[in-house]
């Protein structure tokens, strides 16, 4: 064989094994990271591993989703900045996390905006809803579902809780929100923010008076230990959005970006239902120990919160938009 037969044999050579890499490489699964800052055992948590276990179902061989609980890629603070960068595809942050993006999502802190779960679940799966899934693309975030945690209630070391007069000049942990603040300031509160791991050792040492959250986030953390009324006053939502990476997403292949539709589709009703179930049960856990006295208010009481309210929603309505306010509303009925 003369030097440019072997030669030309090389180059066949090298060309087939390229070949053979790069369709291997075409075969190998994507990888999708989803991170998130709260335990398995939560809705959130399990919400991210049924979408995990329904994605690989669907697409098999076609996609590798890795769950990382209780902030072990990112916490707070960098999980959305991760997202962006291309560091992880999913992440679950809570709704008031994204002020800083459209303030259009403001409108889920509005106090007493919504009566219920059911009024958000309505809101949520409307055309405005919908919109506000798409209402950052423009800022490289894609939301792909509504994820609920549960509706807030108000809590505090004092003996009555029942009217907005009972709370003025008590100190309230928030989370960082420009409508929380404004919130507590508009009944003369004060507002204090504080990371959530940091809220029981407040609670118990008076650095807060109070705080607001749900049933299933009182009771696993202990907060009715070192509370002593907690007013049934479902005041606020605190709810997640699931989102990516824009360009990502829109990068997909057709048969994967469906197929993680269906998956995310599925692991919201999942989680959506797990919330209500584990609500439900530390609610009448927390009744059951005792330690805090959880008081019901009358359609009267609530009224009244809501009348007092009517500043903040002014406040707001400008970012937020005044259609969006009273599509909200809508959903009550």
């Amino acid at each position: 064989m003369n030097l440019s037969s072997t030669r030309i044999l090389t180059i066949l050579g090298s060309s087939i094994a390229l070949a053979f890499s790069a369709n291997a490489l075409a075969q190998q699964p994507i990888t999708i990271k989803f991170s998130h800052v709260v335990a398995d055992a939560t809705p959130k948590g399990q919400g991210a591993i049924k979408f995990k276990e329904v994605a690989e179902k669907l697409l098999p061989g076609k996609v590798n989703v890795q769950v990382f609980p209780n902030s072990q890629l990112f916490g707070d603070a960098k999980e959305l900045e991760a997202v962006l960068l291309g560091d992880v595809q999913f992440i679950a942050p809570s709704l008031s996390k994204f002020d800083r993006y459209t303030k259009k999502v403001q409108l889920f802190d509005l106090p007493f905006l919504f009566d219920d779960m059911a009024a958000v679940d309505r809101f949520q799966h409307s055309e405005h809803g919908k919109a506000l899934l798409n209402s950052m693309t423009n800022r490289g975030l894609k939301g792909l579902a509504y994820w609920h945690n549960g509706m807030k209630q108000l809590a505090t070391n004092k003996d009555k809780l029942t009217r907005p007069e009972d709370i003025k000049g008590l100190k309230f942990r928030i989370q960082a929100s420009d409508v929380l603040e404004a919130q507590f300031r508009q009944l003369g509160a004060n507002p204090q923010k504080l990371a959530f791991s940091e809220v029981y050792q407040a609670l118990q040492t008076g650095v807060v008076d109070g705080q607001e959250n749900t049933w299933s986030n009182m009771y696993s953390q202990k907060f009715h230990e070192v509370q002593k009324t907690i007013a049934n006053t479902n005041h606020g939502v605190i709810d997640y959005m699931v989102v990516t990476n824009a360009k990502w997403w829109d990068g997909l292949p057709a048969d994967i970006r469906t197929g993680l539709e269906t998956a995310m589709q599925e692991a919201t009703v999942f989680a959506n239902n797990l919330a209500a179930e584990l609500n439900e049960r530390d609610r009448k856990r927390i009744i059951e120990a005792d330690k805090a006295k959880v008081q019901e208010l009358t359609k009267e009481d609530v009224a009244v919160w809501r009348k007092s309210m009517e500043p903040v929603w002014k406040k707001f309505e400008g970012p937020i938009g005044t259609d969006l306010i009273q599509a909200a509303l809508k959903s009550n009925n």
